[in-house]
């Protein structure tokens, strides 16, 4: 779901904030992981050690997609949906605490993000194969099994249950958040002094450059991505970005964006891209979607009354609204 923000670690370029630590390198991986596109940067004393540090990170995101994954029929996740309306289970306490964030975070936006998102049939088309809009009808079946609400977590047994047939969770908008963040985590444990995890958009760093500069992530102008709004410092911090540019449909003279609310099975209009800010790239992962699905000022309230989360907003008319704590001028 996350089509565009630059981030690619060429834009960190600008600006120096601070001194140089010669004695180290800037060592840099990309691969493809979880189905998409990683970025991994880290600085080490040398190379040697820099590829030791991001096959470390490599092993940690690929243990997660073993658990997370959809697509792995061993999986964790996989094993729940296949028992969805037959029996409840018993999964990984990693699993079940993710599961339970999840939930929490489909309460506060009020379901626009929604790990049942997967159960939704898939009545809309991107591929330019769709000539009309679906019915009332078929949408609203669409969504007949989608309701975190539903899902049934025992934290004694350990277990997870989906009760009707049909339904499905997938991690498609936390999961590379997550992994990200346990990445992450993973180097700073081994002392691992600077670095960036860069999950197709979702984005965590730590420490500094080699140089001792700031990490720096620019806001794009949806209409041309070689242009950046303005740039930004990520200290110690993540950011993702979700956006409808590059994935839509034009019907009757309207356009439809990829992002389909869970709630209601319609695409979400009026909002070109969101970036959140915040400590976890988890946390940026799903509010970025569910900040696109609620809409620009039902979710710019939300996010100014979430300590420690700021959000930047390019709204249909590719103006840019944001956050209370987002300093930097818009005109």
């Amino acid at each position: 779901m996350k089509t565009f923000v630059a981030l690619a670690c060429s834009l960190f370029c600008l600006l120096s904030f601070g001194q140089s630590r010669q004695t180290d390198v800037t060592v840099k991986k990309t691969l493809k992981l979880m189905g998409t596109r990683f970025e991994i940067t880290v600085v080490a004393p040398n190379e040697e050690i820099g590829y030791i540090n991001i096959d470390e990170a490599v092993s940690e995101i690929e243990r997660i997609e073993g658990i997370i994954s959809s697509w792995d029929k061993d999986s964790e996740t996989s094993l729940i949906n296949k028992n969805a309306g037959i029996k409840p289970v018993k999964v990984s306490r990693e699993l079940l605490n993710l599961i339970e964030r999840s939930i929490k975070i489909s309460e506060i936006t009020d379901g626009a993000f929604d790990i049942t998102y997967a159960s939704m049939d898939e009545i809309w088309k991107f591929d330019g194969t769709m000539d009309k809009v679906p019915s009332e009808g078929k949408i609203k079946q669409s969504v007949s099994k989608v309701g975190y609400q539903k899902i049934q977590l025992d934290q004694e047994n350990q277990t997870v249950y989906l009760p009707e047939r049909g339904m499905c969770i997938g991690f498609g908008a936390i999961g590379k958040g997550y992994a990200a963040d346990r990445a992450k985590e993973l180097l700073v444990s081994k002392d691992v002094k600077g670095g960036i995890i860069n999950a197709s958009g979702d984005l965590t760093t730590w420490g500094t450059k080699v140089t001792g500069e700031k990490w720096l992530v620019g806001i794009a102008n949806p209409l041309s991505k070689d242009k950046v709004f303005s740039w930004l410092p990520i200290i110690e911090s993540s950011v993702a970005t979700s956006g409808n540019y590059e994935k839509y449909i034009i019907l009757d003279g309207k356009k439809y964006s990829h992002i389909i609310d869970p709630r209601t099975g319609y695409p979400t209009r009026g909002i070109s891209s969101v970036s959140i800010f915040a400590k976890q790239a988890e946390l940026c992962d799903a509010l970025a979607t569910a900040v696109f699905i609620m809409g620009r000022d039902v979710g710019l309230h939300m996010i100014n009354q979430i300590d420690g989360v700021e959000a930047v907003i390019v709204d249909a008319e590719n103006k840019i609204q944001k956050s209370s704590g987002i300093m930097f001028d818009t005109n």
